[in-house]
């Protein structure tokens, strides 16, 4: 009789080390809130998150789901090899004005827990929209927050008055050189 209590204790306890997965052992978002900032309304803004399979099998989304019917999404359906990247997209509609906060459910295979990610920002009407010059949104990818900073370079040309001096030396340098007369013997006599 304890053998076999031990022996179910020991499936149980073996089962259940397996079972306990979380989400940090197999996968690793780029972020988990991604701010769309302001958009304009009627104008559906994507978003992407990237996932990172950083356990050491093959990992497979099983759902991303939204939570309303205003969000679309979509993601890798193949195994997502260890090291490799996969992705969860999500496109809001921009229907209404005002601020959202729009959460998928993600859920892994081999994982009991679920995870929320989010997208977020600020619908504005048409012409508050193009009050503030807004560009069109661009699909985010990130860890960090966004922030963009424009920068504006100036060249600046200085004119400094230049000055070159010339310095000009003339030597009055004679050479001689002492030039040897050839010696002349005396012509032989002639007889």
């Amino acid at each position: 009789m304890k053998k076999l209590l031990f022996s179910v204790l020991a499936v149980s306890l073996a089962t259940f080390a397996v079972a306990q997965k979380t989400i940090k052992d197999v996968a690793k978002l780029n972020s988990e809130t991604i701010d769309l900032g302001k958009v304009k309304v009627g104008n559906p803004q994507p978003a992407q998150f990237i996932v990172t399979n950083v356990g050491t099998e093959p990992l497979i989304i099983e759902t991303a789901s939204p939570t309303c019917g205003c969000t679309i999404s979509d993601y890798t359906k193949s195994p997502i090899e260890p090291g490799k990247t996969g992705f969860i997209s999500a496109t809001y509609n921009a229907a209404n004005i005002g601020h959202f906060d729009k959460v998928l459910t993600v859920k892994f295979a081999g994982v009991n827990e679920t995870m929320p990610i989010k997208i977020t920002g600020d619908v504005l009407s048409a012409e508050d929209y193009d009050k503030q010059g807004n560009a069109s949104s661009q699909l985010v990818k990130t860890e960090e927050p966004v922030k963009i900073t424009t920068a504006t370079t100036t060249a600046v040309t200085t004119k400094t008055p230049v000055t070159k001096t010339t310095k000009t030396t003339t030597k009055n340098t004679a050479k001689t050189t002492k030039v040897k007369k050839p010696a002349t013997t005396p012509a032989p006599a002639t007889k």
